[in-house]
């Protein structure tokens, strides 16, 4: 399976990713979802460490960030 917004190949990790609200699987690379603010549920037991150093939090100040609440 890959990434709807980049195409890269999803990590077992990526792929079982969850909306927290919805329940529907979001299909989206833990870079790509960094730059939005989703809910998530995690099975973190599918987690390897190259999974958790891609769920960090992308700057404001990042060019690619868009604030969707301003």
């Amino acid at each position: 399976m890959r990434c709807v917004i980049c195409d890269v190949l999803l990590t077992d990790f990526e792929a079982t990713r969850k909306h927290a609200e919805t329940g529907e699987y979001l299909d989206t690379c833990s870079k790509c979802l960094s730059y939005t603010k989703i809910p998530t549920v995690d099975n973190y037991d599918l987690a390897d460490p190259e999974d958790l150093n891609n769920m960090e939090i992308v700057d404001a100040d990042d060019e690619w960030f868009i604030d969707y609440e301003n």
